[in-house]
């Protein structure tokens, strides 16, 4: 009966990592021991707001679960909401320093507010916004709370309704091992270096675009915002199109500035491979990872809970080195390249693309895949649907512009110092996820020696 005030009695509740867990000579208190104030907002009739009028307006912004991957926050696609909410809700103000917590959906994001963060930001409903006291480092917490233990927990808890959600109650009664003062501060010193190299890598792929963009003189571009335009019947004939977002001015502004430079099709540059869809029926949970598009980022894949089965899906294609992965569904237009050999199946709204011209450099040309220049060919043609279908005919004409070679090495090195400052953040923050683990398990002593050796 031991941490079980509603008397479950699902095998799930009772796995050995549990057990094993309140057998060890820990100090565990719950969550709730370290909070000072916790807060989840729930909003009524909160729409989203056009971004331009947003930012003109100063209006708030409003942090999604979508915007963080544990434990950053990122606030490039951060949405908008009007100023009466802001005045409405007050206590869903983010503040520098809190801790926000995922509660409806996975229940897995995790992640501090940084003390940079803008101050007029609202946060949404599926996260959990609390204050901590002095009685725990919270950088310790949220290292814990991301590792396989917090992870169990929070999993433990949550209710599997048709959108999981974790209640209040069983949010501030997840057990918390305090460890030592002088283990939480060499954790907090890890995590913090794990920041700096994060941001660095921030700076230096923001360097890449920025040279990029430079290049071909979009560096201050101001698109066009005229909505209206006029185009003759046999121009629409010709593309094949009668929506009218396709002939907005600011895409004849684009080509007709694209035009001054050394362009390709992007199908002269690459050959495409198509994968598979395989069906939900076809999901396990052991095998061949699969990733979709929400596993699909600029910096890379993101983890998933989908798998197939190895010997059925054996011949599927899998991603070489050097492999370019593009989403064409949905989210269109997201381009990241493989850096070894990866053995996942991915969706059939990615597309593979493999560099057959020798005067383009792979990380050059998927860093133009990610840029505007190619961010608003996708919009032109994968607009005037509910759900964005960006066709491969269509994206084996996208123009792609061709810089020499001598540039291209220049931002492709800038590109790959992002990435290798990004890969020894990630290494940092798995560093003290484990140390953490080896505590509970093992010791301090065991813990400590792991970082020492590894920093």
């Amino acid at each position: 009966m031991n941490d079980n005030t509603t008397f479950r009695i699902d095998s799930e509740f009772f796995r050995k990592c549990f057990i094993d867990f309140y057998k060890r000579n820990l100090d565990v208190k719950p969550l709730s021991d370290y909070i000072s104030n916790g807060y989840r907002v729930v909003y009524e009739n909160t729409k989203v707001l056009d971004k331009d009028y947003a930012i003109k307006h100063n209006c708030p912004m409003f942090l999604q679960a979508t915007d963080i991957a544990t434990p950053f926050i990122n606030i490039d696609d951060i949405s908008y909401v009007d100023e009466q909410d802001w005045i409405r809700y007050p206590k869903g103000r983010v503040e520098k320093g809190e801790l926000l917590i995922e509660v409806k959906g996975k229940i897995e994001k995790v992640a501090i507010v940084p003390d940079d963060f803008p101050e007029k930001v609202l946060i949404t409903g599926s996260l959990y916004k609390m204050k901590l006291n002095d009685k725990i480092n919270k950088f310790y917490l949220v290292t814990y709370l991301t590792s396989k233990y917090g992870l169990a927990f929070k999993e433990r808890y949550k209710s599997n309704l048709l959108i999981s959600f974790l209640n209040k109650e069983d949010l501030y009664r997840m057990p918390i091992p305090l460890l030592s003062d002088i283990l939480q501060l060499f954790i907090e010193k890890v995590y913090k270096n794990a920041i700096v190299l994060h941001n660095e890598s921030l700076t230096k792929f923001a360097d890449a675009e920025s040279n990029l963009l430079k290049r071909v003189c979009l560096s201050n571009w101001k698109v066009n915002k005229k909505n209206t335009s006029e185009k003759s019947y046999s121009c629409a004939k010709k593309s094949d199109r009668l929506d009218a977002e396709y002939y907005l001015l600011k895409y004849d502004e684009l080509f007709e500035h694209l035009a001054k430079y050394k362009t390709k099709r992007l199908g002269d540059i690459v050959s495409v491979t198509k994968s598979v869809e395989p069906g939900s029926e076809a999901y396990q949970n052991t095998g061949v990872p699969f990733v979709r598009v929400a596993n699909l980022s600029k910096f890379g894949l993101l983890d998933t809970d989908i798998y197939l089965d190895k010997i059925e899906f054996a011949s599927v294609v899998r991603p070489q080195k050097n492999t370019i992965l593009l989403s064409k569904d949905g989210s269109v237009g997201i381009a990241y390249k493989i850096e070894e050999y990866s053995d996942i199946i991915t969706s059939g709204a990615i597309l593979h693309l493999e560099v057959i011209d020798e005067e383009v450099l792979p990380d050059y040309l998927t860093l133009v895949l990610n840029s505007i220049i190619v961010k608003m060919q996708a919009e032109r043609d994968a607009g005037g649907s509910i759900i964005q279908h960006w066709k491969p005919s269509e994206i084996e004409n996208v123009v792609i512009p061709i810089l020499d070679k001598e540039v291209q090495i220049q931002i492709t090195e800038k590109v790959q110092e992002s990435f290798a400052l990004r890969k020894e953040s990630k290494r940092l923050l798995e560093l003290a996820k484990t140390a953490v683990e080896v505590a509970i398990e093992q010791g301090e002593d065991k813990a400590m020696e792991l970082l020492t050796q590894n920093m």
